[in-house]
């Protein structure tokens, strides 16, 4: 079993509880990803992981609110809070921790199968969420999209494998993640990046993902003709998040 489906079989049963989970009543203000990546300028989303399965523990210590102000300071266009508890030590308390606290969007970055986890991310104040084409079908996907747009929201829409273009191309997201990290290995290979851009759909908003630790490797996937980058675990693991995309935004610049 890879990992992605050892996550899945876990989030199978979380499920099975979430339904006890209250929901957060709090009226959020909403802002727009799409809106905020869609700049003539390369748009940096910020991540906030703890640990993942390939790092093992990364910040675990982590203050997730001073983290969240510091990246907004430090000029990202958005925030990605990983809520997974078991594989990546987040909660679906930081979303809304970060969401009181910033005026970006916040993205729920999980492992979405089920629309019940969409009603308690939106309760928890999500302007978005992070749709896998490796975890979930196409059809489902599509119900997904529909449930996110009809709340006035955009996905972003996620794919590792070359084996899922033909998906995504039918899907037409307005905004498309290509991750480079390879799902069975869980290396990444920054020139991924490279190999599927000319498959993606010409309207979309084009985020790359993972594997991005430097000025050069922003410069290279801004030449390719990405329009933003997720960057999380080379921010995190500097222990100054917000310092470190201060000074990739700068060098960038």
């Amino acid at each position: 079993m890879n990992i992605l489906n050892e996550i899945l079989e876990n989030k199978k049963q979380e499920i099975s509880t979430m339904n006890h989970f209250a929901l957060d009543n709090k009226e959020y203000p909403k802002y727009s990803l799409l809106k905020a990546l869609s700049t003539k300028n390369l748009s940096f989303i910020a991540e906030i992981k703890l640990k993942s399965p390939s790092e093992g523990d990364i910040f675990p210590e982590a203050d997730i609110i001073q983290i969240a102000k510091d990246y907004q300071n430090a000029g990202a266009s958005a925030i990605s809070v990983l809520t997974d508890k078991k594989f990546f030590g987040g909660s679906i308390e930081f979303l809304s921790k970060v969401k009181t606290n910033v005026s970006i969007p916040v993205i729920q970055k999980d492992f979405i199968i089920d629309p019940v986890q969409v009603e308690i991310g939106m309760s928890h104040g999500a302007d978005s969420f992070l749709l896998i084409a490796e975890a979930i079908p196409k059809d489902k996907i599509e119900n997904f999209k529909k449930l996110i747009s009809s709340r006035e929201l955009t996905p972003l829409i996620e794919f590792h494998s070359q084996s899922k273009i033909d998906i995504i191309e039918d899907l037409a997201p307005q905004i498309v993640g290509v991750n480079s990290r390879d799902l069975s290995s869980m290396k990444t290979n920054i020139h991924h990046f490279e190999k599927v851009f000319e498959f993606l759909p010409s309207e979309s908003i084009k985020v790359a993902e993972s594997g991005i630790r430097s000025i050069e490797d922003l410069k290279y996937i801004r030449q390719l003709g990405y329009d933003a980058v997720l960057i999380g675990t080379s921010l995190m693991k500097s222990k100054y998040p917000g310092k470190a995309l201060e000074k990739m935004i700068e060098g960038f610049v």
